[in-house]
């Protein structure tokens, strides 16, 4: 079956052709359902996941399967994954906590976009162990330590970014429950405790990282803020990720903006109900494209020097999950809407 758009009639209104980083994405897959960075590269559990959502999007169903099954054949005995796999072999034995949690999403977004409810059924153990192996490591203040070494040690750091992805992979994990008419009153108090930690109890969090534009617009992405807060949040912290006409910086201190962060401040802005200033900046990246159409992962500036050079398959996902939530190419557009969450109850 060729891979098509479930909107075929809106492609001609995108800023964008997503063809290319759909085909890179389709080529980069390896035979056991896989998704490496970029040609010989790693394999993580987390940007794996991004990668079959981009499939997802696109209608490439069929490797978007493939996709979760590689998850399900690889998760480990306690529910985890290892940090990296590579040419098929764990190349990094850390355990994240953020990497396990994130299939629920993949899932979820699966099940939005297709309405599939025996693929739930299918991949319900493998997120039921995920989340059961993530709530190990929460303390009773609510956050949740981001890994395991490979020596067994736990590292007893929570991270804003990590645990606000894990707070929105918990959402999705309890609707999945859910469909498969499973009670889990364990992760509802899970997820309430962690969102009162993020929002209220900063000092639990490593601030190192604040130089990280994720940490400063994953708890909008996430809906830990949403509303006046978010808003606020957005407003305070603009100026010192944000480059005028060019993008988002990884980090505040460099002079690097990635196509990545931009994206998911896309994606954040678009959860919000801010698709004004969503359109803007997807608008600024749009053109950042190798001359196969595939998009770069980032760039320096004022010099505009293409860095990594590499062409990645997460970075061009996130591309076309930017675009969805812009353009509503699928069901699964507002999976990250503040508005969708809020009669979810869960």
């Amino acid at each position: 079956m060729t891979p098509r758009f479930h909107n075929v009639a809106e492609q001609q209104d995108l800023a964008v052709d997503l063809s290319a980083p759909l085909d890179l994405i389709l080529q980069l897959q390896q035979p056991d359902g896989a998704i490496p960075w970029s040609i010989g590269d790693k394999v993580d559990p987390w940007d794996h996941v991004e990668s079959a959502m981009g499939l997802t999007i696109c209608g490439a169903l069929d490797a978007s399967r493939r996709a979760f099954d590689w998850l399900r054949d690889a998760q480990l005995a306690d529910g985890s994954w290892y940090a990296a796999y590579t040419n098929g072999q764990p190349s990094d034995r850390t355990r994240e906590t953020n990497h396990a949690a994130y299939v629920a999403v993949g899932v979820y977004h699966y099940y939005l976009c297709t309405a599939d409810l025996d693929f739930v059924r299918r991949m319900w153990p493998t997120v039921r162990r995920a989340i059961d192996f993530v709530l190990h490591y929460q303390m009773p203040s609510g956050e949740i330590y981001w890994a395991i070494s490979p020596e067994g040690r736990v590292d007893r750091m929570a991270l804003v970014t990590g645990c606000s992805s894990i707070y929105f992979s918990l959402k999705c994990a309890l609707v999945l429950a859910r469909l498969v008419d499973v009670d889990q009153p364990r992760w509802r108090k899970a997820l309430a405790l962690l969102l009162q930690c993020l929002k209220e109890k900063p000092h639990r969090f490593n601030t190192t990282k604040a130089r990280f534009s994720m940490d400063w617009f994953y708890p909008i992405l996430s809906g830990v803020l949403t509303g006046p807060a978010a808003q606020q949040r957005v407003d305070k912290y603009w100026k010192k990720f944000v480059v005028q006409d060019l993008g988002v910086r990884c980090v505040s201190d460099r002079p690097w903006v990635t196509i990545a962060e931009t994206c998911e401040l896309v994606l954040a802005l678009e959860a919000m109900g801010n698709h004004q200033q969503a359109d803007i900046l997807f608008r600024w990246i749009c053109d950042h494209t190798f001359d196969d159409g595939t998009f770069w992962c980032g760039f320096t500036f004022p010099d505009m020097v293409i860095w990594p050079e590499e062409k990645i398959s997460w970075t061009n996902a996130v591309v076309i999950m930017a675009a969805d939530a812009l353009y509503r190419l699928t069901p699964g557009a507002d999976i990250f809407s503040h508005d969708h969450w809020r009669d979810m109850d869960v």
